[in-house]
């Protein structure tokens, strides 16, 4: 049963001073054990109210057999004080919603993560699910000898046992109930001392952890990891007035997490598919350093300062990753993460602000009514246009206004809970601006401005607003061959701004990628952007031009051709890393969405040999990503065995060689590939290869096992990425209908976790109109009926997506 707001703002109302003790038994492979002990004042004595605990069997209350049915254990007649004790056995999952348990096929080892968030905790230990009930968290865990086990508090005790030791963590301040974890296996591990004067001793104890079959890797990576690490955590800890909350700070590459990373309090996971066995592609190296300072500022926002109620999840997940591009550029040496931000993370927030799932970043608290909803909006509008907005508040502010206000906000929270309300009241107190009539049009309205420059009668740029946002933003002027002349700050509101010292120049607002709005420019500056965008000096500029042009393609501006000839003059003597891989990733997007079936082969044809020429340049930035693009889109079947053949190519350019080899009908080189590579990212790339093989049985033995409901959420996500291969739309026809049908029908009797993947794997392939309509009924008609509140949302956004391609 879900929880409703109601019932969360009566119980928040009802129980203070929440205290948590657990003992948890991991060393049963069938279920695991759990013993809490739950105590906690109430306002209203003789009142009732409940804890969740959901699937759990044997449960007893107080050592009685407790009254539990749809996951809540009913508490009544409370005293002002009351201690409560809670026993049970809880089922292991596969599909990251839960105590999650995988298996490393590199050596057959057992891991046992608590992958909790929302409200999965309760599928873990019964507790209060809510954001705004915090409780503090004494754990004990048993688990085999050999492994470690990791959790929110610092370790106190080890005691060896017959078998099994019993690891003793010491008390967490209070956080919130979905931010409780532990993992445990026979981790690796790099561990040092951290510098910090508040804590005992002047350090506190910081560590990187992963499965054993990655030890190579993460030996590999562990200098440069705790050099990221540090870099962001001194740049917080003098930046923030509130010292660092908890006793230490270790961070795990986990199997089976549904999220990118999670901010557990003291102990992030990551997917462990973050430590490649490869060479990571620089889009994929920024993205690791800005989602590590991303889930440290979550410490502080959302663990340290935690929103009342998921409205206001923005308040944890656009700070943080707003913080996590900023720190990630200022701190950690990832000057161009900004320029990542703009050609990968900000075009996702333009895209779904589209559609009509668009929300405002501060949700209305009475839509959020419960948490399968509030799920729904864990969304690019939440993180891409909400980072994206605070970047705006803080160009508008000023750094020293904007930094004082949220110092504001966290001393005074700390420890609790906040809304937009306080947040506003935080701000307002640095500045001297109107902050809340910024955050009326900004945080409390969907949909985004469009920034359009004209010419005046005597050659004069203009440059007007459509739309209802203040920007401040820079405006720069180039000559015709697309070199920087001069550039100025603007505030534009609803009055045009004159550039008169621009007239008869190239015209590129936005060129800093300041503010959240698309670019039109004049006539006069397209063209000349068009024919010398690769001559334009600063690649962050270049990453918006280049943005401006996918969006002007896919508003029916200009043509896929026109896109694809542009790429062919500019992409071509593109060198730096991040633009080039942000573009070529943009083009297979746009080309299979947009293109005409009959035209997609030519123009991936384009891409593929612009990846070649990037490979065959020698650019050791760029021969990741190019590497694994060519592989991936190469219909040169001797050319991929040639480069299969030979042992200095990475792991990840090998399985995308093997993946489009079995997608062209060769798929002898998938089993001597898993043996080859038998870790847990080999055997979903080689689900994913399998699923790929272009006859009739592979499709029907694949989709048998996407939808038998066996696979675990990363599974089922291989085989969904293999099923859909772009010149297969012939072959997969009849499945168009069975995945609305069968998807429905598995995500019916699965967890949210599973319902998002399924969205995940809707099918984005080039089909012809009547096709594409066909598909886009049959999802309508399903939607009329009952569908789960997390798929629902996903199938509502890709019905938006066929509207807008049709």
């Amino acid at each position: 049963m879900p929880l409703m707001l109601p019932e969360a703002r009566e119980r928040a109302a009802l129980l203070t001073d929440v205290h948590t003790e657990l003992r948890l038994d991991l060393t049963s492979t069938e279920d695991f054990g759990v013993e809490a002990t739950i105590s906690f004042g109430c306002t209203e004595p003789g009142a009732s109210t409940f804890l969740e605990l959901n699937g759990g069997t044997d449960v007893t209350l107080d050592g009685r057999p407790a009254a539990y049915a749809d996951g809540r254990i009913p508490l009544t007649d409370l005293a002002a004080a009351n201690t409560v004790r809670v026993t049970a056995r809880m089922p292991y999952v596969t599909d990251g919603d839960g105590m999650t348990v995988t298996v490393d096929p590199a050596d057959g080892e057992r891991y046992v993560c608590a992958h909790t968030s929302m409200d999965i905790t309760q599928k873990v230990i019964p507790c209060f699910d809510q954001p705004d009930i915090k409780t503090t968290f004494a754990v004990t865990v048993v688990a085999p000898s050999h492994w470690t086990v990791l959790a929110n508090g610092p370790l106190e005790e080890r005691a060896s046992g017959e078998g099994a030791d019993t690891w003793r963590f010491g008390t967490t301040p209070r956080f919130s109930s979905y931010l409780f974890t532990l993992v445990g296996g026979p981790w690796v591990s790099v561990t040092w001392d951290e510098p910090y004067a508040p804590a005992p001793g002047g350090t506190l104890p910081f560590g990187w952890h992963a499965r054993a079959s990655q030890e190579r890797e993460l030996r590999r990576d562990a200098e440069e990891l705790r050099r990221i690490t540090s870099a962001c955590f001194q740049h917080y800890t003098t930046v923030f007035e509130p010292e660092y909350p908890y006793a230490d700070y270790q961070q795990v590459f986990a199997p089976g997490l549904n999220w990118g990373a999670m901010e557990f309090p003291g102990c992030v996971v990551y997917r462990d598919q973050a430590l490649t066995r490869g060479a990571p592609t620089e889009l994929e190296r920024q993205w690791l350093a800005s989602t590590i300072a991303h889930e440290m500022a979550h410490m502080w926002f959302g663990d340290l300062v935690t929103m009342r109620w998921w409205e206001d999840s923005w308040l944890n997940e656009s700070f943080a990753d707003f913080m996590g591009y900023d720190v990630a550029g200022t701190a950690a040496g990832y000057s161009d993460a900004w320029t990542s931000a703009a050609i990968s993370r900000k075009p996702a927030g333009y895209r779904a602000d589209r559609r009509r799932s668009s929300h405002p970043i501060a949700e209305d608290t009475e839509k959020i009514v419960d948490v399968d909803t509030a799920f729904a909006n864990f969304d690019m509008i939440t993180y891409a246009k909400g980072n994206a907005t605070l970047a705006q508040l803080g160009h508008w502010l000023g750094d020293e206004d904007f930094l004082a206000g949220v110092n504001t906000h966290l001393t005074t929270h700390a420890f609790g809970n906040a809304d937009l309300a306080a947040f506003l009241d935080s701000l307002d107190s640095a500045t001297d601006k109107d902050v809340r009539a910024w955050a009326a049009a900004w945080l409390r309205t969907t949909g985004f401005d469009t920034l359009r420059v004209t010419r005046d009668d005597s050659g004069v740029p203009v440059l007007t607003r459509e739309g209802s946002r203040p920007h401040r933003l820079t405006v720069s002027a180039y000559d015709d061959d697309m070199r920087l002349v001069s550039s100025r700050d603007v505030h534009l509101g609803e009055e045009p701004v004159r550039l008169e010292e621009f007239a008869g120049r190239v015209v590129v607002p936005n060129s800093g990628d300041e503010t959240f709005a698309v670019v039109r420019p004049d006539e006069r500056s397209w063209a000349a952007v068009t024919a010398g965008l690769s001559s334009v000096e600063s690649q962050l500029t270049r990453a918006m031009l280049w943005w401006t042009a996918v969006d002007l393609c896919e508003s029916q501006a200009i043509g896929v051709g026109e896109l694809v000839d542009l790429a062919d003059r500019h992409l071509r003597p593109e060198t730096h890393p991040l633009v080039f891989e942000g573009v070529v990733r943009a083009l297979q997007t746009v080309v299979r969405r947009y293109a005409a079936p009959g035209e997609v082969a030519a123009h991936l044809a384009v891409v593929s040999d612009i990846a070649r020429g990037a490979v065959e340049g020698g650019d050791p930035a760029l021969a990741p990503g190019a590497a694994r693009t060519l592989a991936r889109l190469s219909a040169d079947r001797t050319f991929l065995v040639e480069w299969l053949g030979r042992d200095d190519f990475d792991q990840n350019v090998r399985w995308a060689a093997v993946h489009r080899l079995a997608e062209l009908g060769d798929a002898s080189h998938v089993d001597a590939e898993a043996e080859r590579d038998r870790s847990v990212a080999g055997h979903h790339a080689a689900l994913t290869a399998r699923a790929a093989i272009p006859t009739p049985e592979a499709k029907e033995a694949a989709w048998a096992q996407l939808m038998g409901g066996e696979l675990g959420s990363h599974e089922f996500h291989a085989v969904g990425a293999g099923f859909w291969g772009w010149e297969q739309a012939d072959l997969v026809r009849p499945w168009l209908q069975r995945y609305v049908t069968d998807g429905l029908a598995l995500a019916q009797r699965s967890g949210q976790a599973m319902g998002d993947v399924i969205g995940d794997a809707f099918p984005v392939l080039p089909l012809d109109p009547d096709v594409r309509r066909g598909l886009r009924d049959a999802v309508a008609s399903a939607l009329e009926g009952d569908v789960p509140t997390v798929l629902a949302r996903s199938w509502n956004d890709s019905l938006d997506d066929l509207d807008r391609t049709l």
